[in-house]
């Protein structure tokens, strides 16, 4: 089974631009929010796995909060691919260490909330006192097939 390409690229827009899809359903189609709202950003110590949720092996050093990502602005779609318009900046490290492996884009800005994507990060970053952690423009990079 083989999504089209027509139907990974309006996918990606319904989920990050919050665009509508035309046709599911009756003519109105599978509409966007009336308020697009945020996607969060989280980042793990290890791969939180298809049935985790947010909060599995999510990074756990002081001050760390995962950022809110508005849907529509805060991402750039093209083709089957969607990634992070700029970069993603989270609270810098104030206390204890973790190092980072993995990222997720979920639905809640704490708790268990839904993870939708996650992804793996081409190099682990450790972070410990003093350390920003940063996901640069592109880096969240989520290709539907």
């Amino acid at each position: 089974m083989s999504m089209t390409n027509a139907f990974e690229t309006n996918l990606l827009n319904h989920l990050f631009k919050n665009n509508d899809i035309a046709l599911i359903g009756d003519a109105t189609g599978l509409r966007g929010s009336t308020t697009a709202g945020s996607l969060y950003i989280s980042l793990h110590t290890s791969d939180p796995g298809e049935a985790g949720d947010q909060t599995t092996n999510e990074a756990t050093y002081t001050s760390y909060a995962r950022v809110a990502v508005t849907r529509g602005a805060g991402f750039t779609v093209s083709g089957n691919n969607a990634e992070n318009a700029a970069a993603v900046t989270f609270p810098a490290c104030t206390g204890g260490s973790n190092t980072i492996t993995h990222w997720g884009i979920g639905t809640a800005s704490s708790g268990a909330g839904s993870l939708l994507i996650k992804g793996a990060f081409s190099a682990s970053l450790a972070v410990s006192n003093g350390i920003t952690p940063e996901i640069s423009a592109g880096g969240l990079d989520v290709t539907a097939d």
